[in-house]
């Protein structure tokens, strides 16, 4: 009998500037239980709209996990020119700060061009709203190196929100380029660590050994099945227990409604599209879509990312998630209080 499901959401849109809006989202999906919301994703990752609210989502929120995508290089998340390679996004004091998240900078340390955040001038003020001067394209200007290199695999954005958070912190990687470049590896793991999110395609390999959870498209439990089986015969196969593996199939839901009865869509199931597999119909069918695929031993839970961000959501929480936890396949509160806890993931110990 498989246990109670995982459920996770994207919130918002990667270009999102609208803190108000974008704290609103994560509390209604706090209010449903739900494992964890992600933010952008590896191929439209969180703008810097997104990454200077954090800090008034963390405040605003205890329980679900936060786990943005973070804009990165070639060389991935983590990688030279990523978010904490040379010429990074970050500097040397981080997110952190007084009007950041953690103490005396805003978003950025030094490694920001003067007039943003970490400078003194403009940026993040304690209430975590977006200052005026972020560039645009949210890296520092050229020639602004950023100077901090933590721990290989733990960008510093995402270790200064995992300790201010309370361990809610995670981040979502794109393992592909890496091990296009035969550069993955199994990564450090300190008590510290956050969890990782890893899209499963691309390099099922490199996800299997070096990510926490993992996202598959499907468009039916056979075929999710068989991800799932495969990515767990590759955490194996690399020395890892693929018990500590928690694999969600990812779809897109647009619950207008009115196509639950069209064929291919509703009780049909997802259909095939350019930007992954979409459910397409109400509430209702989706929580009996995602009951079936459950019971079945599918994939341990689902990542939903609404079409709607506005509309879908709230369906989605106040619909689909209170019929799964009417029927006891979902919890109605958080047993503990960080995000390991929320996927029964242990914490990793760190290496000597």
């Amino acid at each position: 009998m498989p246990g109670l499901l995982h459920l996770a959401a994207a919130v918002g849109r990667p270009d999102e500037r609208d803190a108000d809006a974008l704290v609103a989202a994560v509390r209604l999906a706090e209010r449903g239980g739900l494992d964890f919301v992600t933010f952008g994703d590896p191929a439209a990752p969180a703008g810097p709209g997104v990454l200077a609210a954090l800090p008034a989502v963390a405040a605003a929120t205890e329980r679900v996990g936060l786990v943005p995508a973070l804009p990165g290089g070639a060389g991935g998340a983590t990688g030279s020119g990523g978010l904490t390679g040379s010429g990074g996004l970050t500097g040397s004091a981080g997110l952190t700060g007084s009007g950041g998240l953690t103490g005396s900078g805003g978003l950025t340390g030094p490694g920001w061009p003067d007039g943003v955040p970490g400078t003194g001038v403009g940026g993040v003020p304690g209430t975590g709203v977006p200052g005026t001067e972020v560039p645009e394209t949210g890296v520092p200007e050229p020639g602004v190196l950023g100077t901090a290199v933590p721990e290989p695999g733990v960008p510093e954005v995402i270790g200064e929100l995992d300790r201010v958070s309370r361990g809610r912190g995670g981040w979502w990687s794109d393992l592909a380029p890496r091990a296009a470049e035969g550069t993955a590896t199994p990564e450090p793991v300190s008590d510290v660590r956050p969890v990782r999110v890893a899209g499963a395609t691309g390099a099922p390999d490199a996800a299997a050994r070096c990510a926490d959870v993992l996202l598959v498209p499907a468009s039916g439990p056979a075929q999710a099945a068989a991800l799932r089986a495969e990515l767990r015969a590759l955490a194996a196969a690399s020395g890892r227990d693929p018990d500590g593996l928690r694999v969600l199939a990812s779809l897109l839901v647009d619950l207008d409604g009115e196509y639950a009865a069209e064929r291919g869509h509703g009780g049909g199931g997802p259909r095939p599209t350019p930007r992954g597999p979409l459910y397409r119909g109400g509430p209702v069918d989706l929580a009996e879509l995602i009951a079936s695929w459950h019971a079945e031993g599918a994939v341990d839970g689902f990542h939903l990312t609404p079409v709607d961000p506005r509309r879908d959501l709230e369906r989605l929480v106040n619909g689909t998630v209170a019929l799964l936890q009417h029927r006891a396949l979902f919890r109605t509160f958080y047993p503990g209080g960080t995000l390991r806890d929320h996927l029964g993931l242990a914490r990793p110990r760190a290496l000597t």
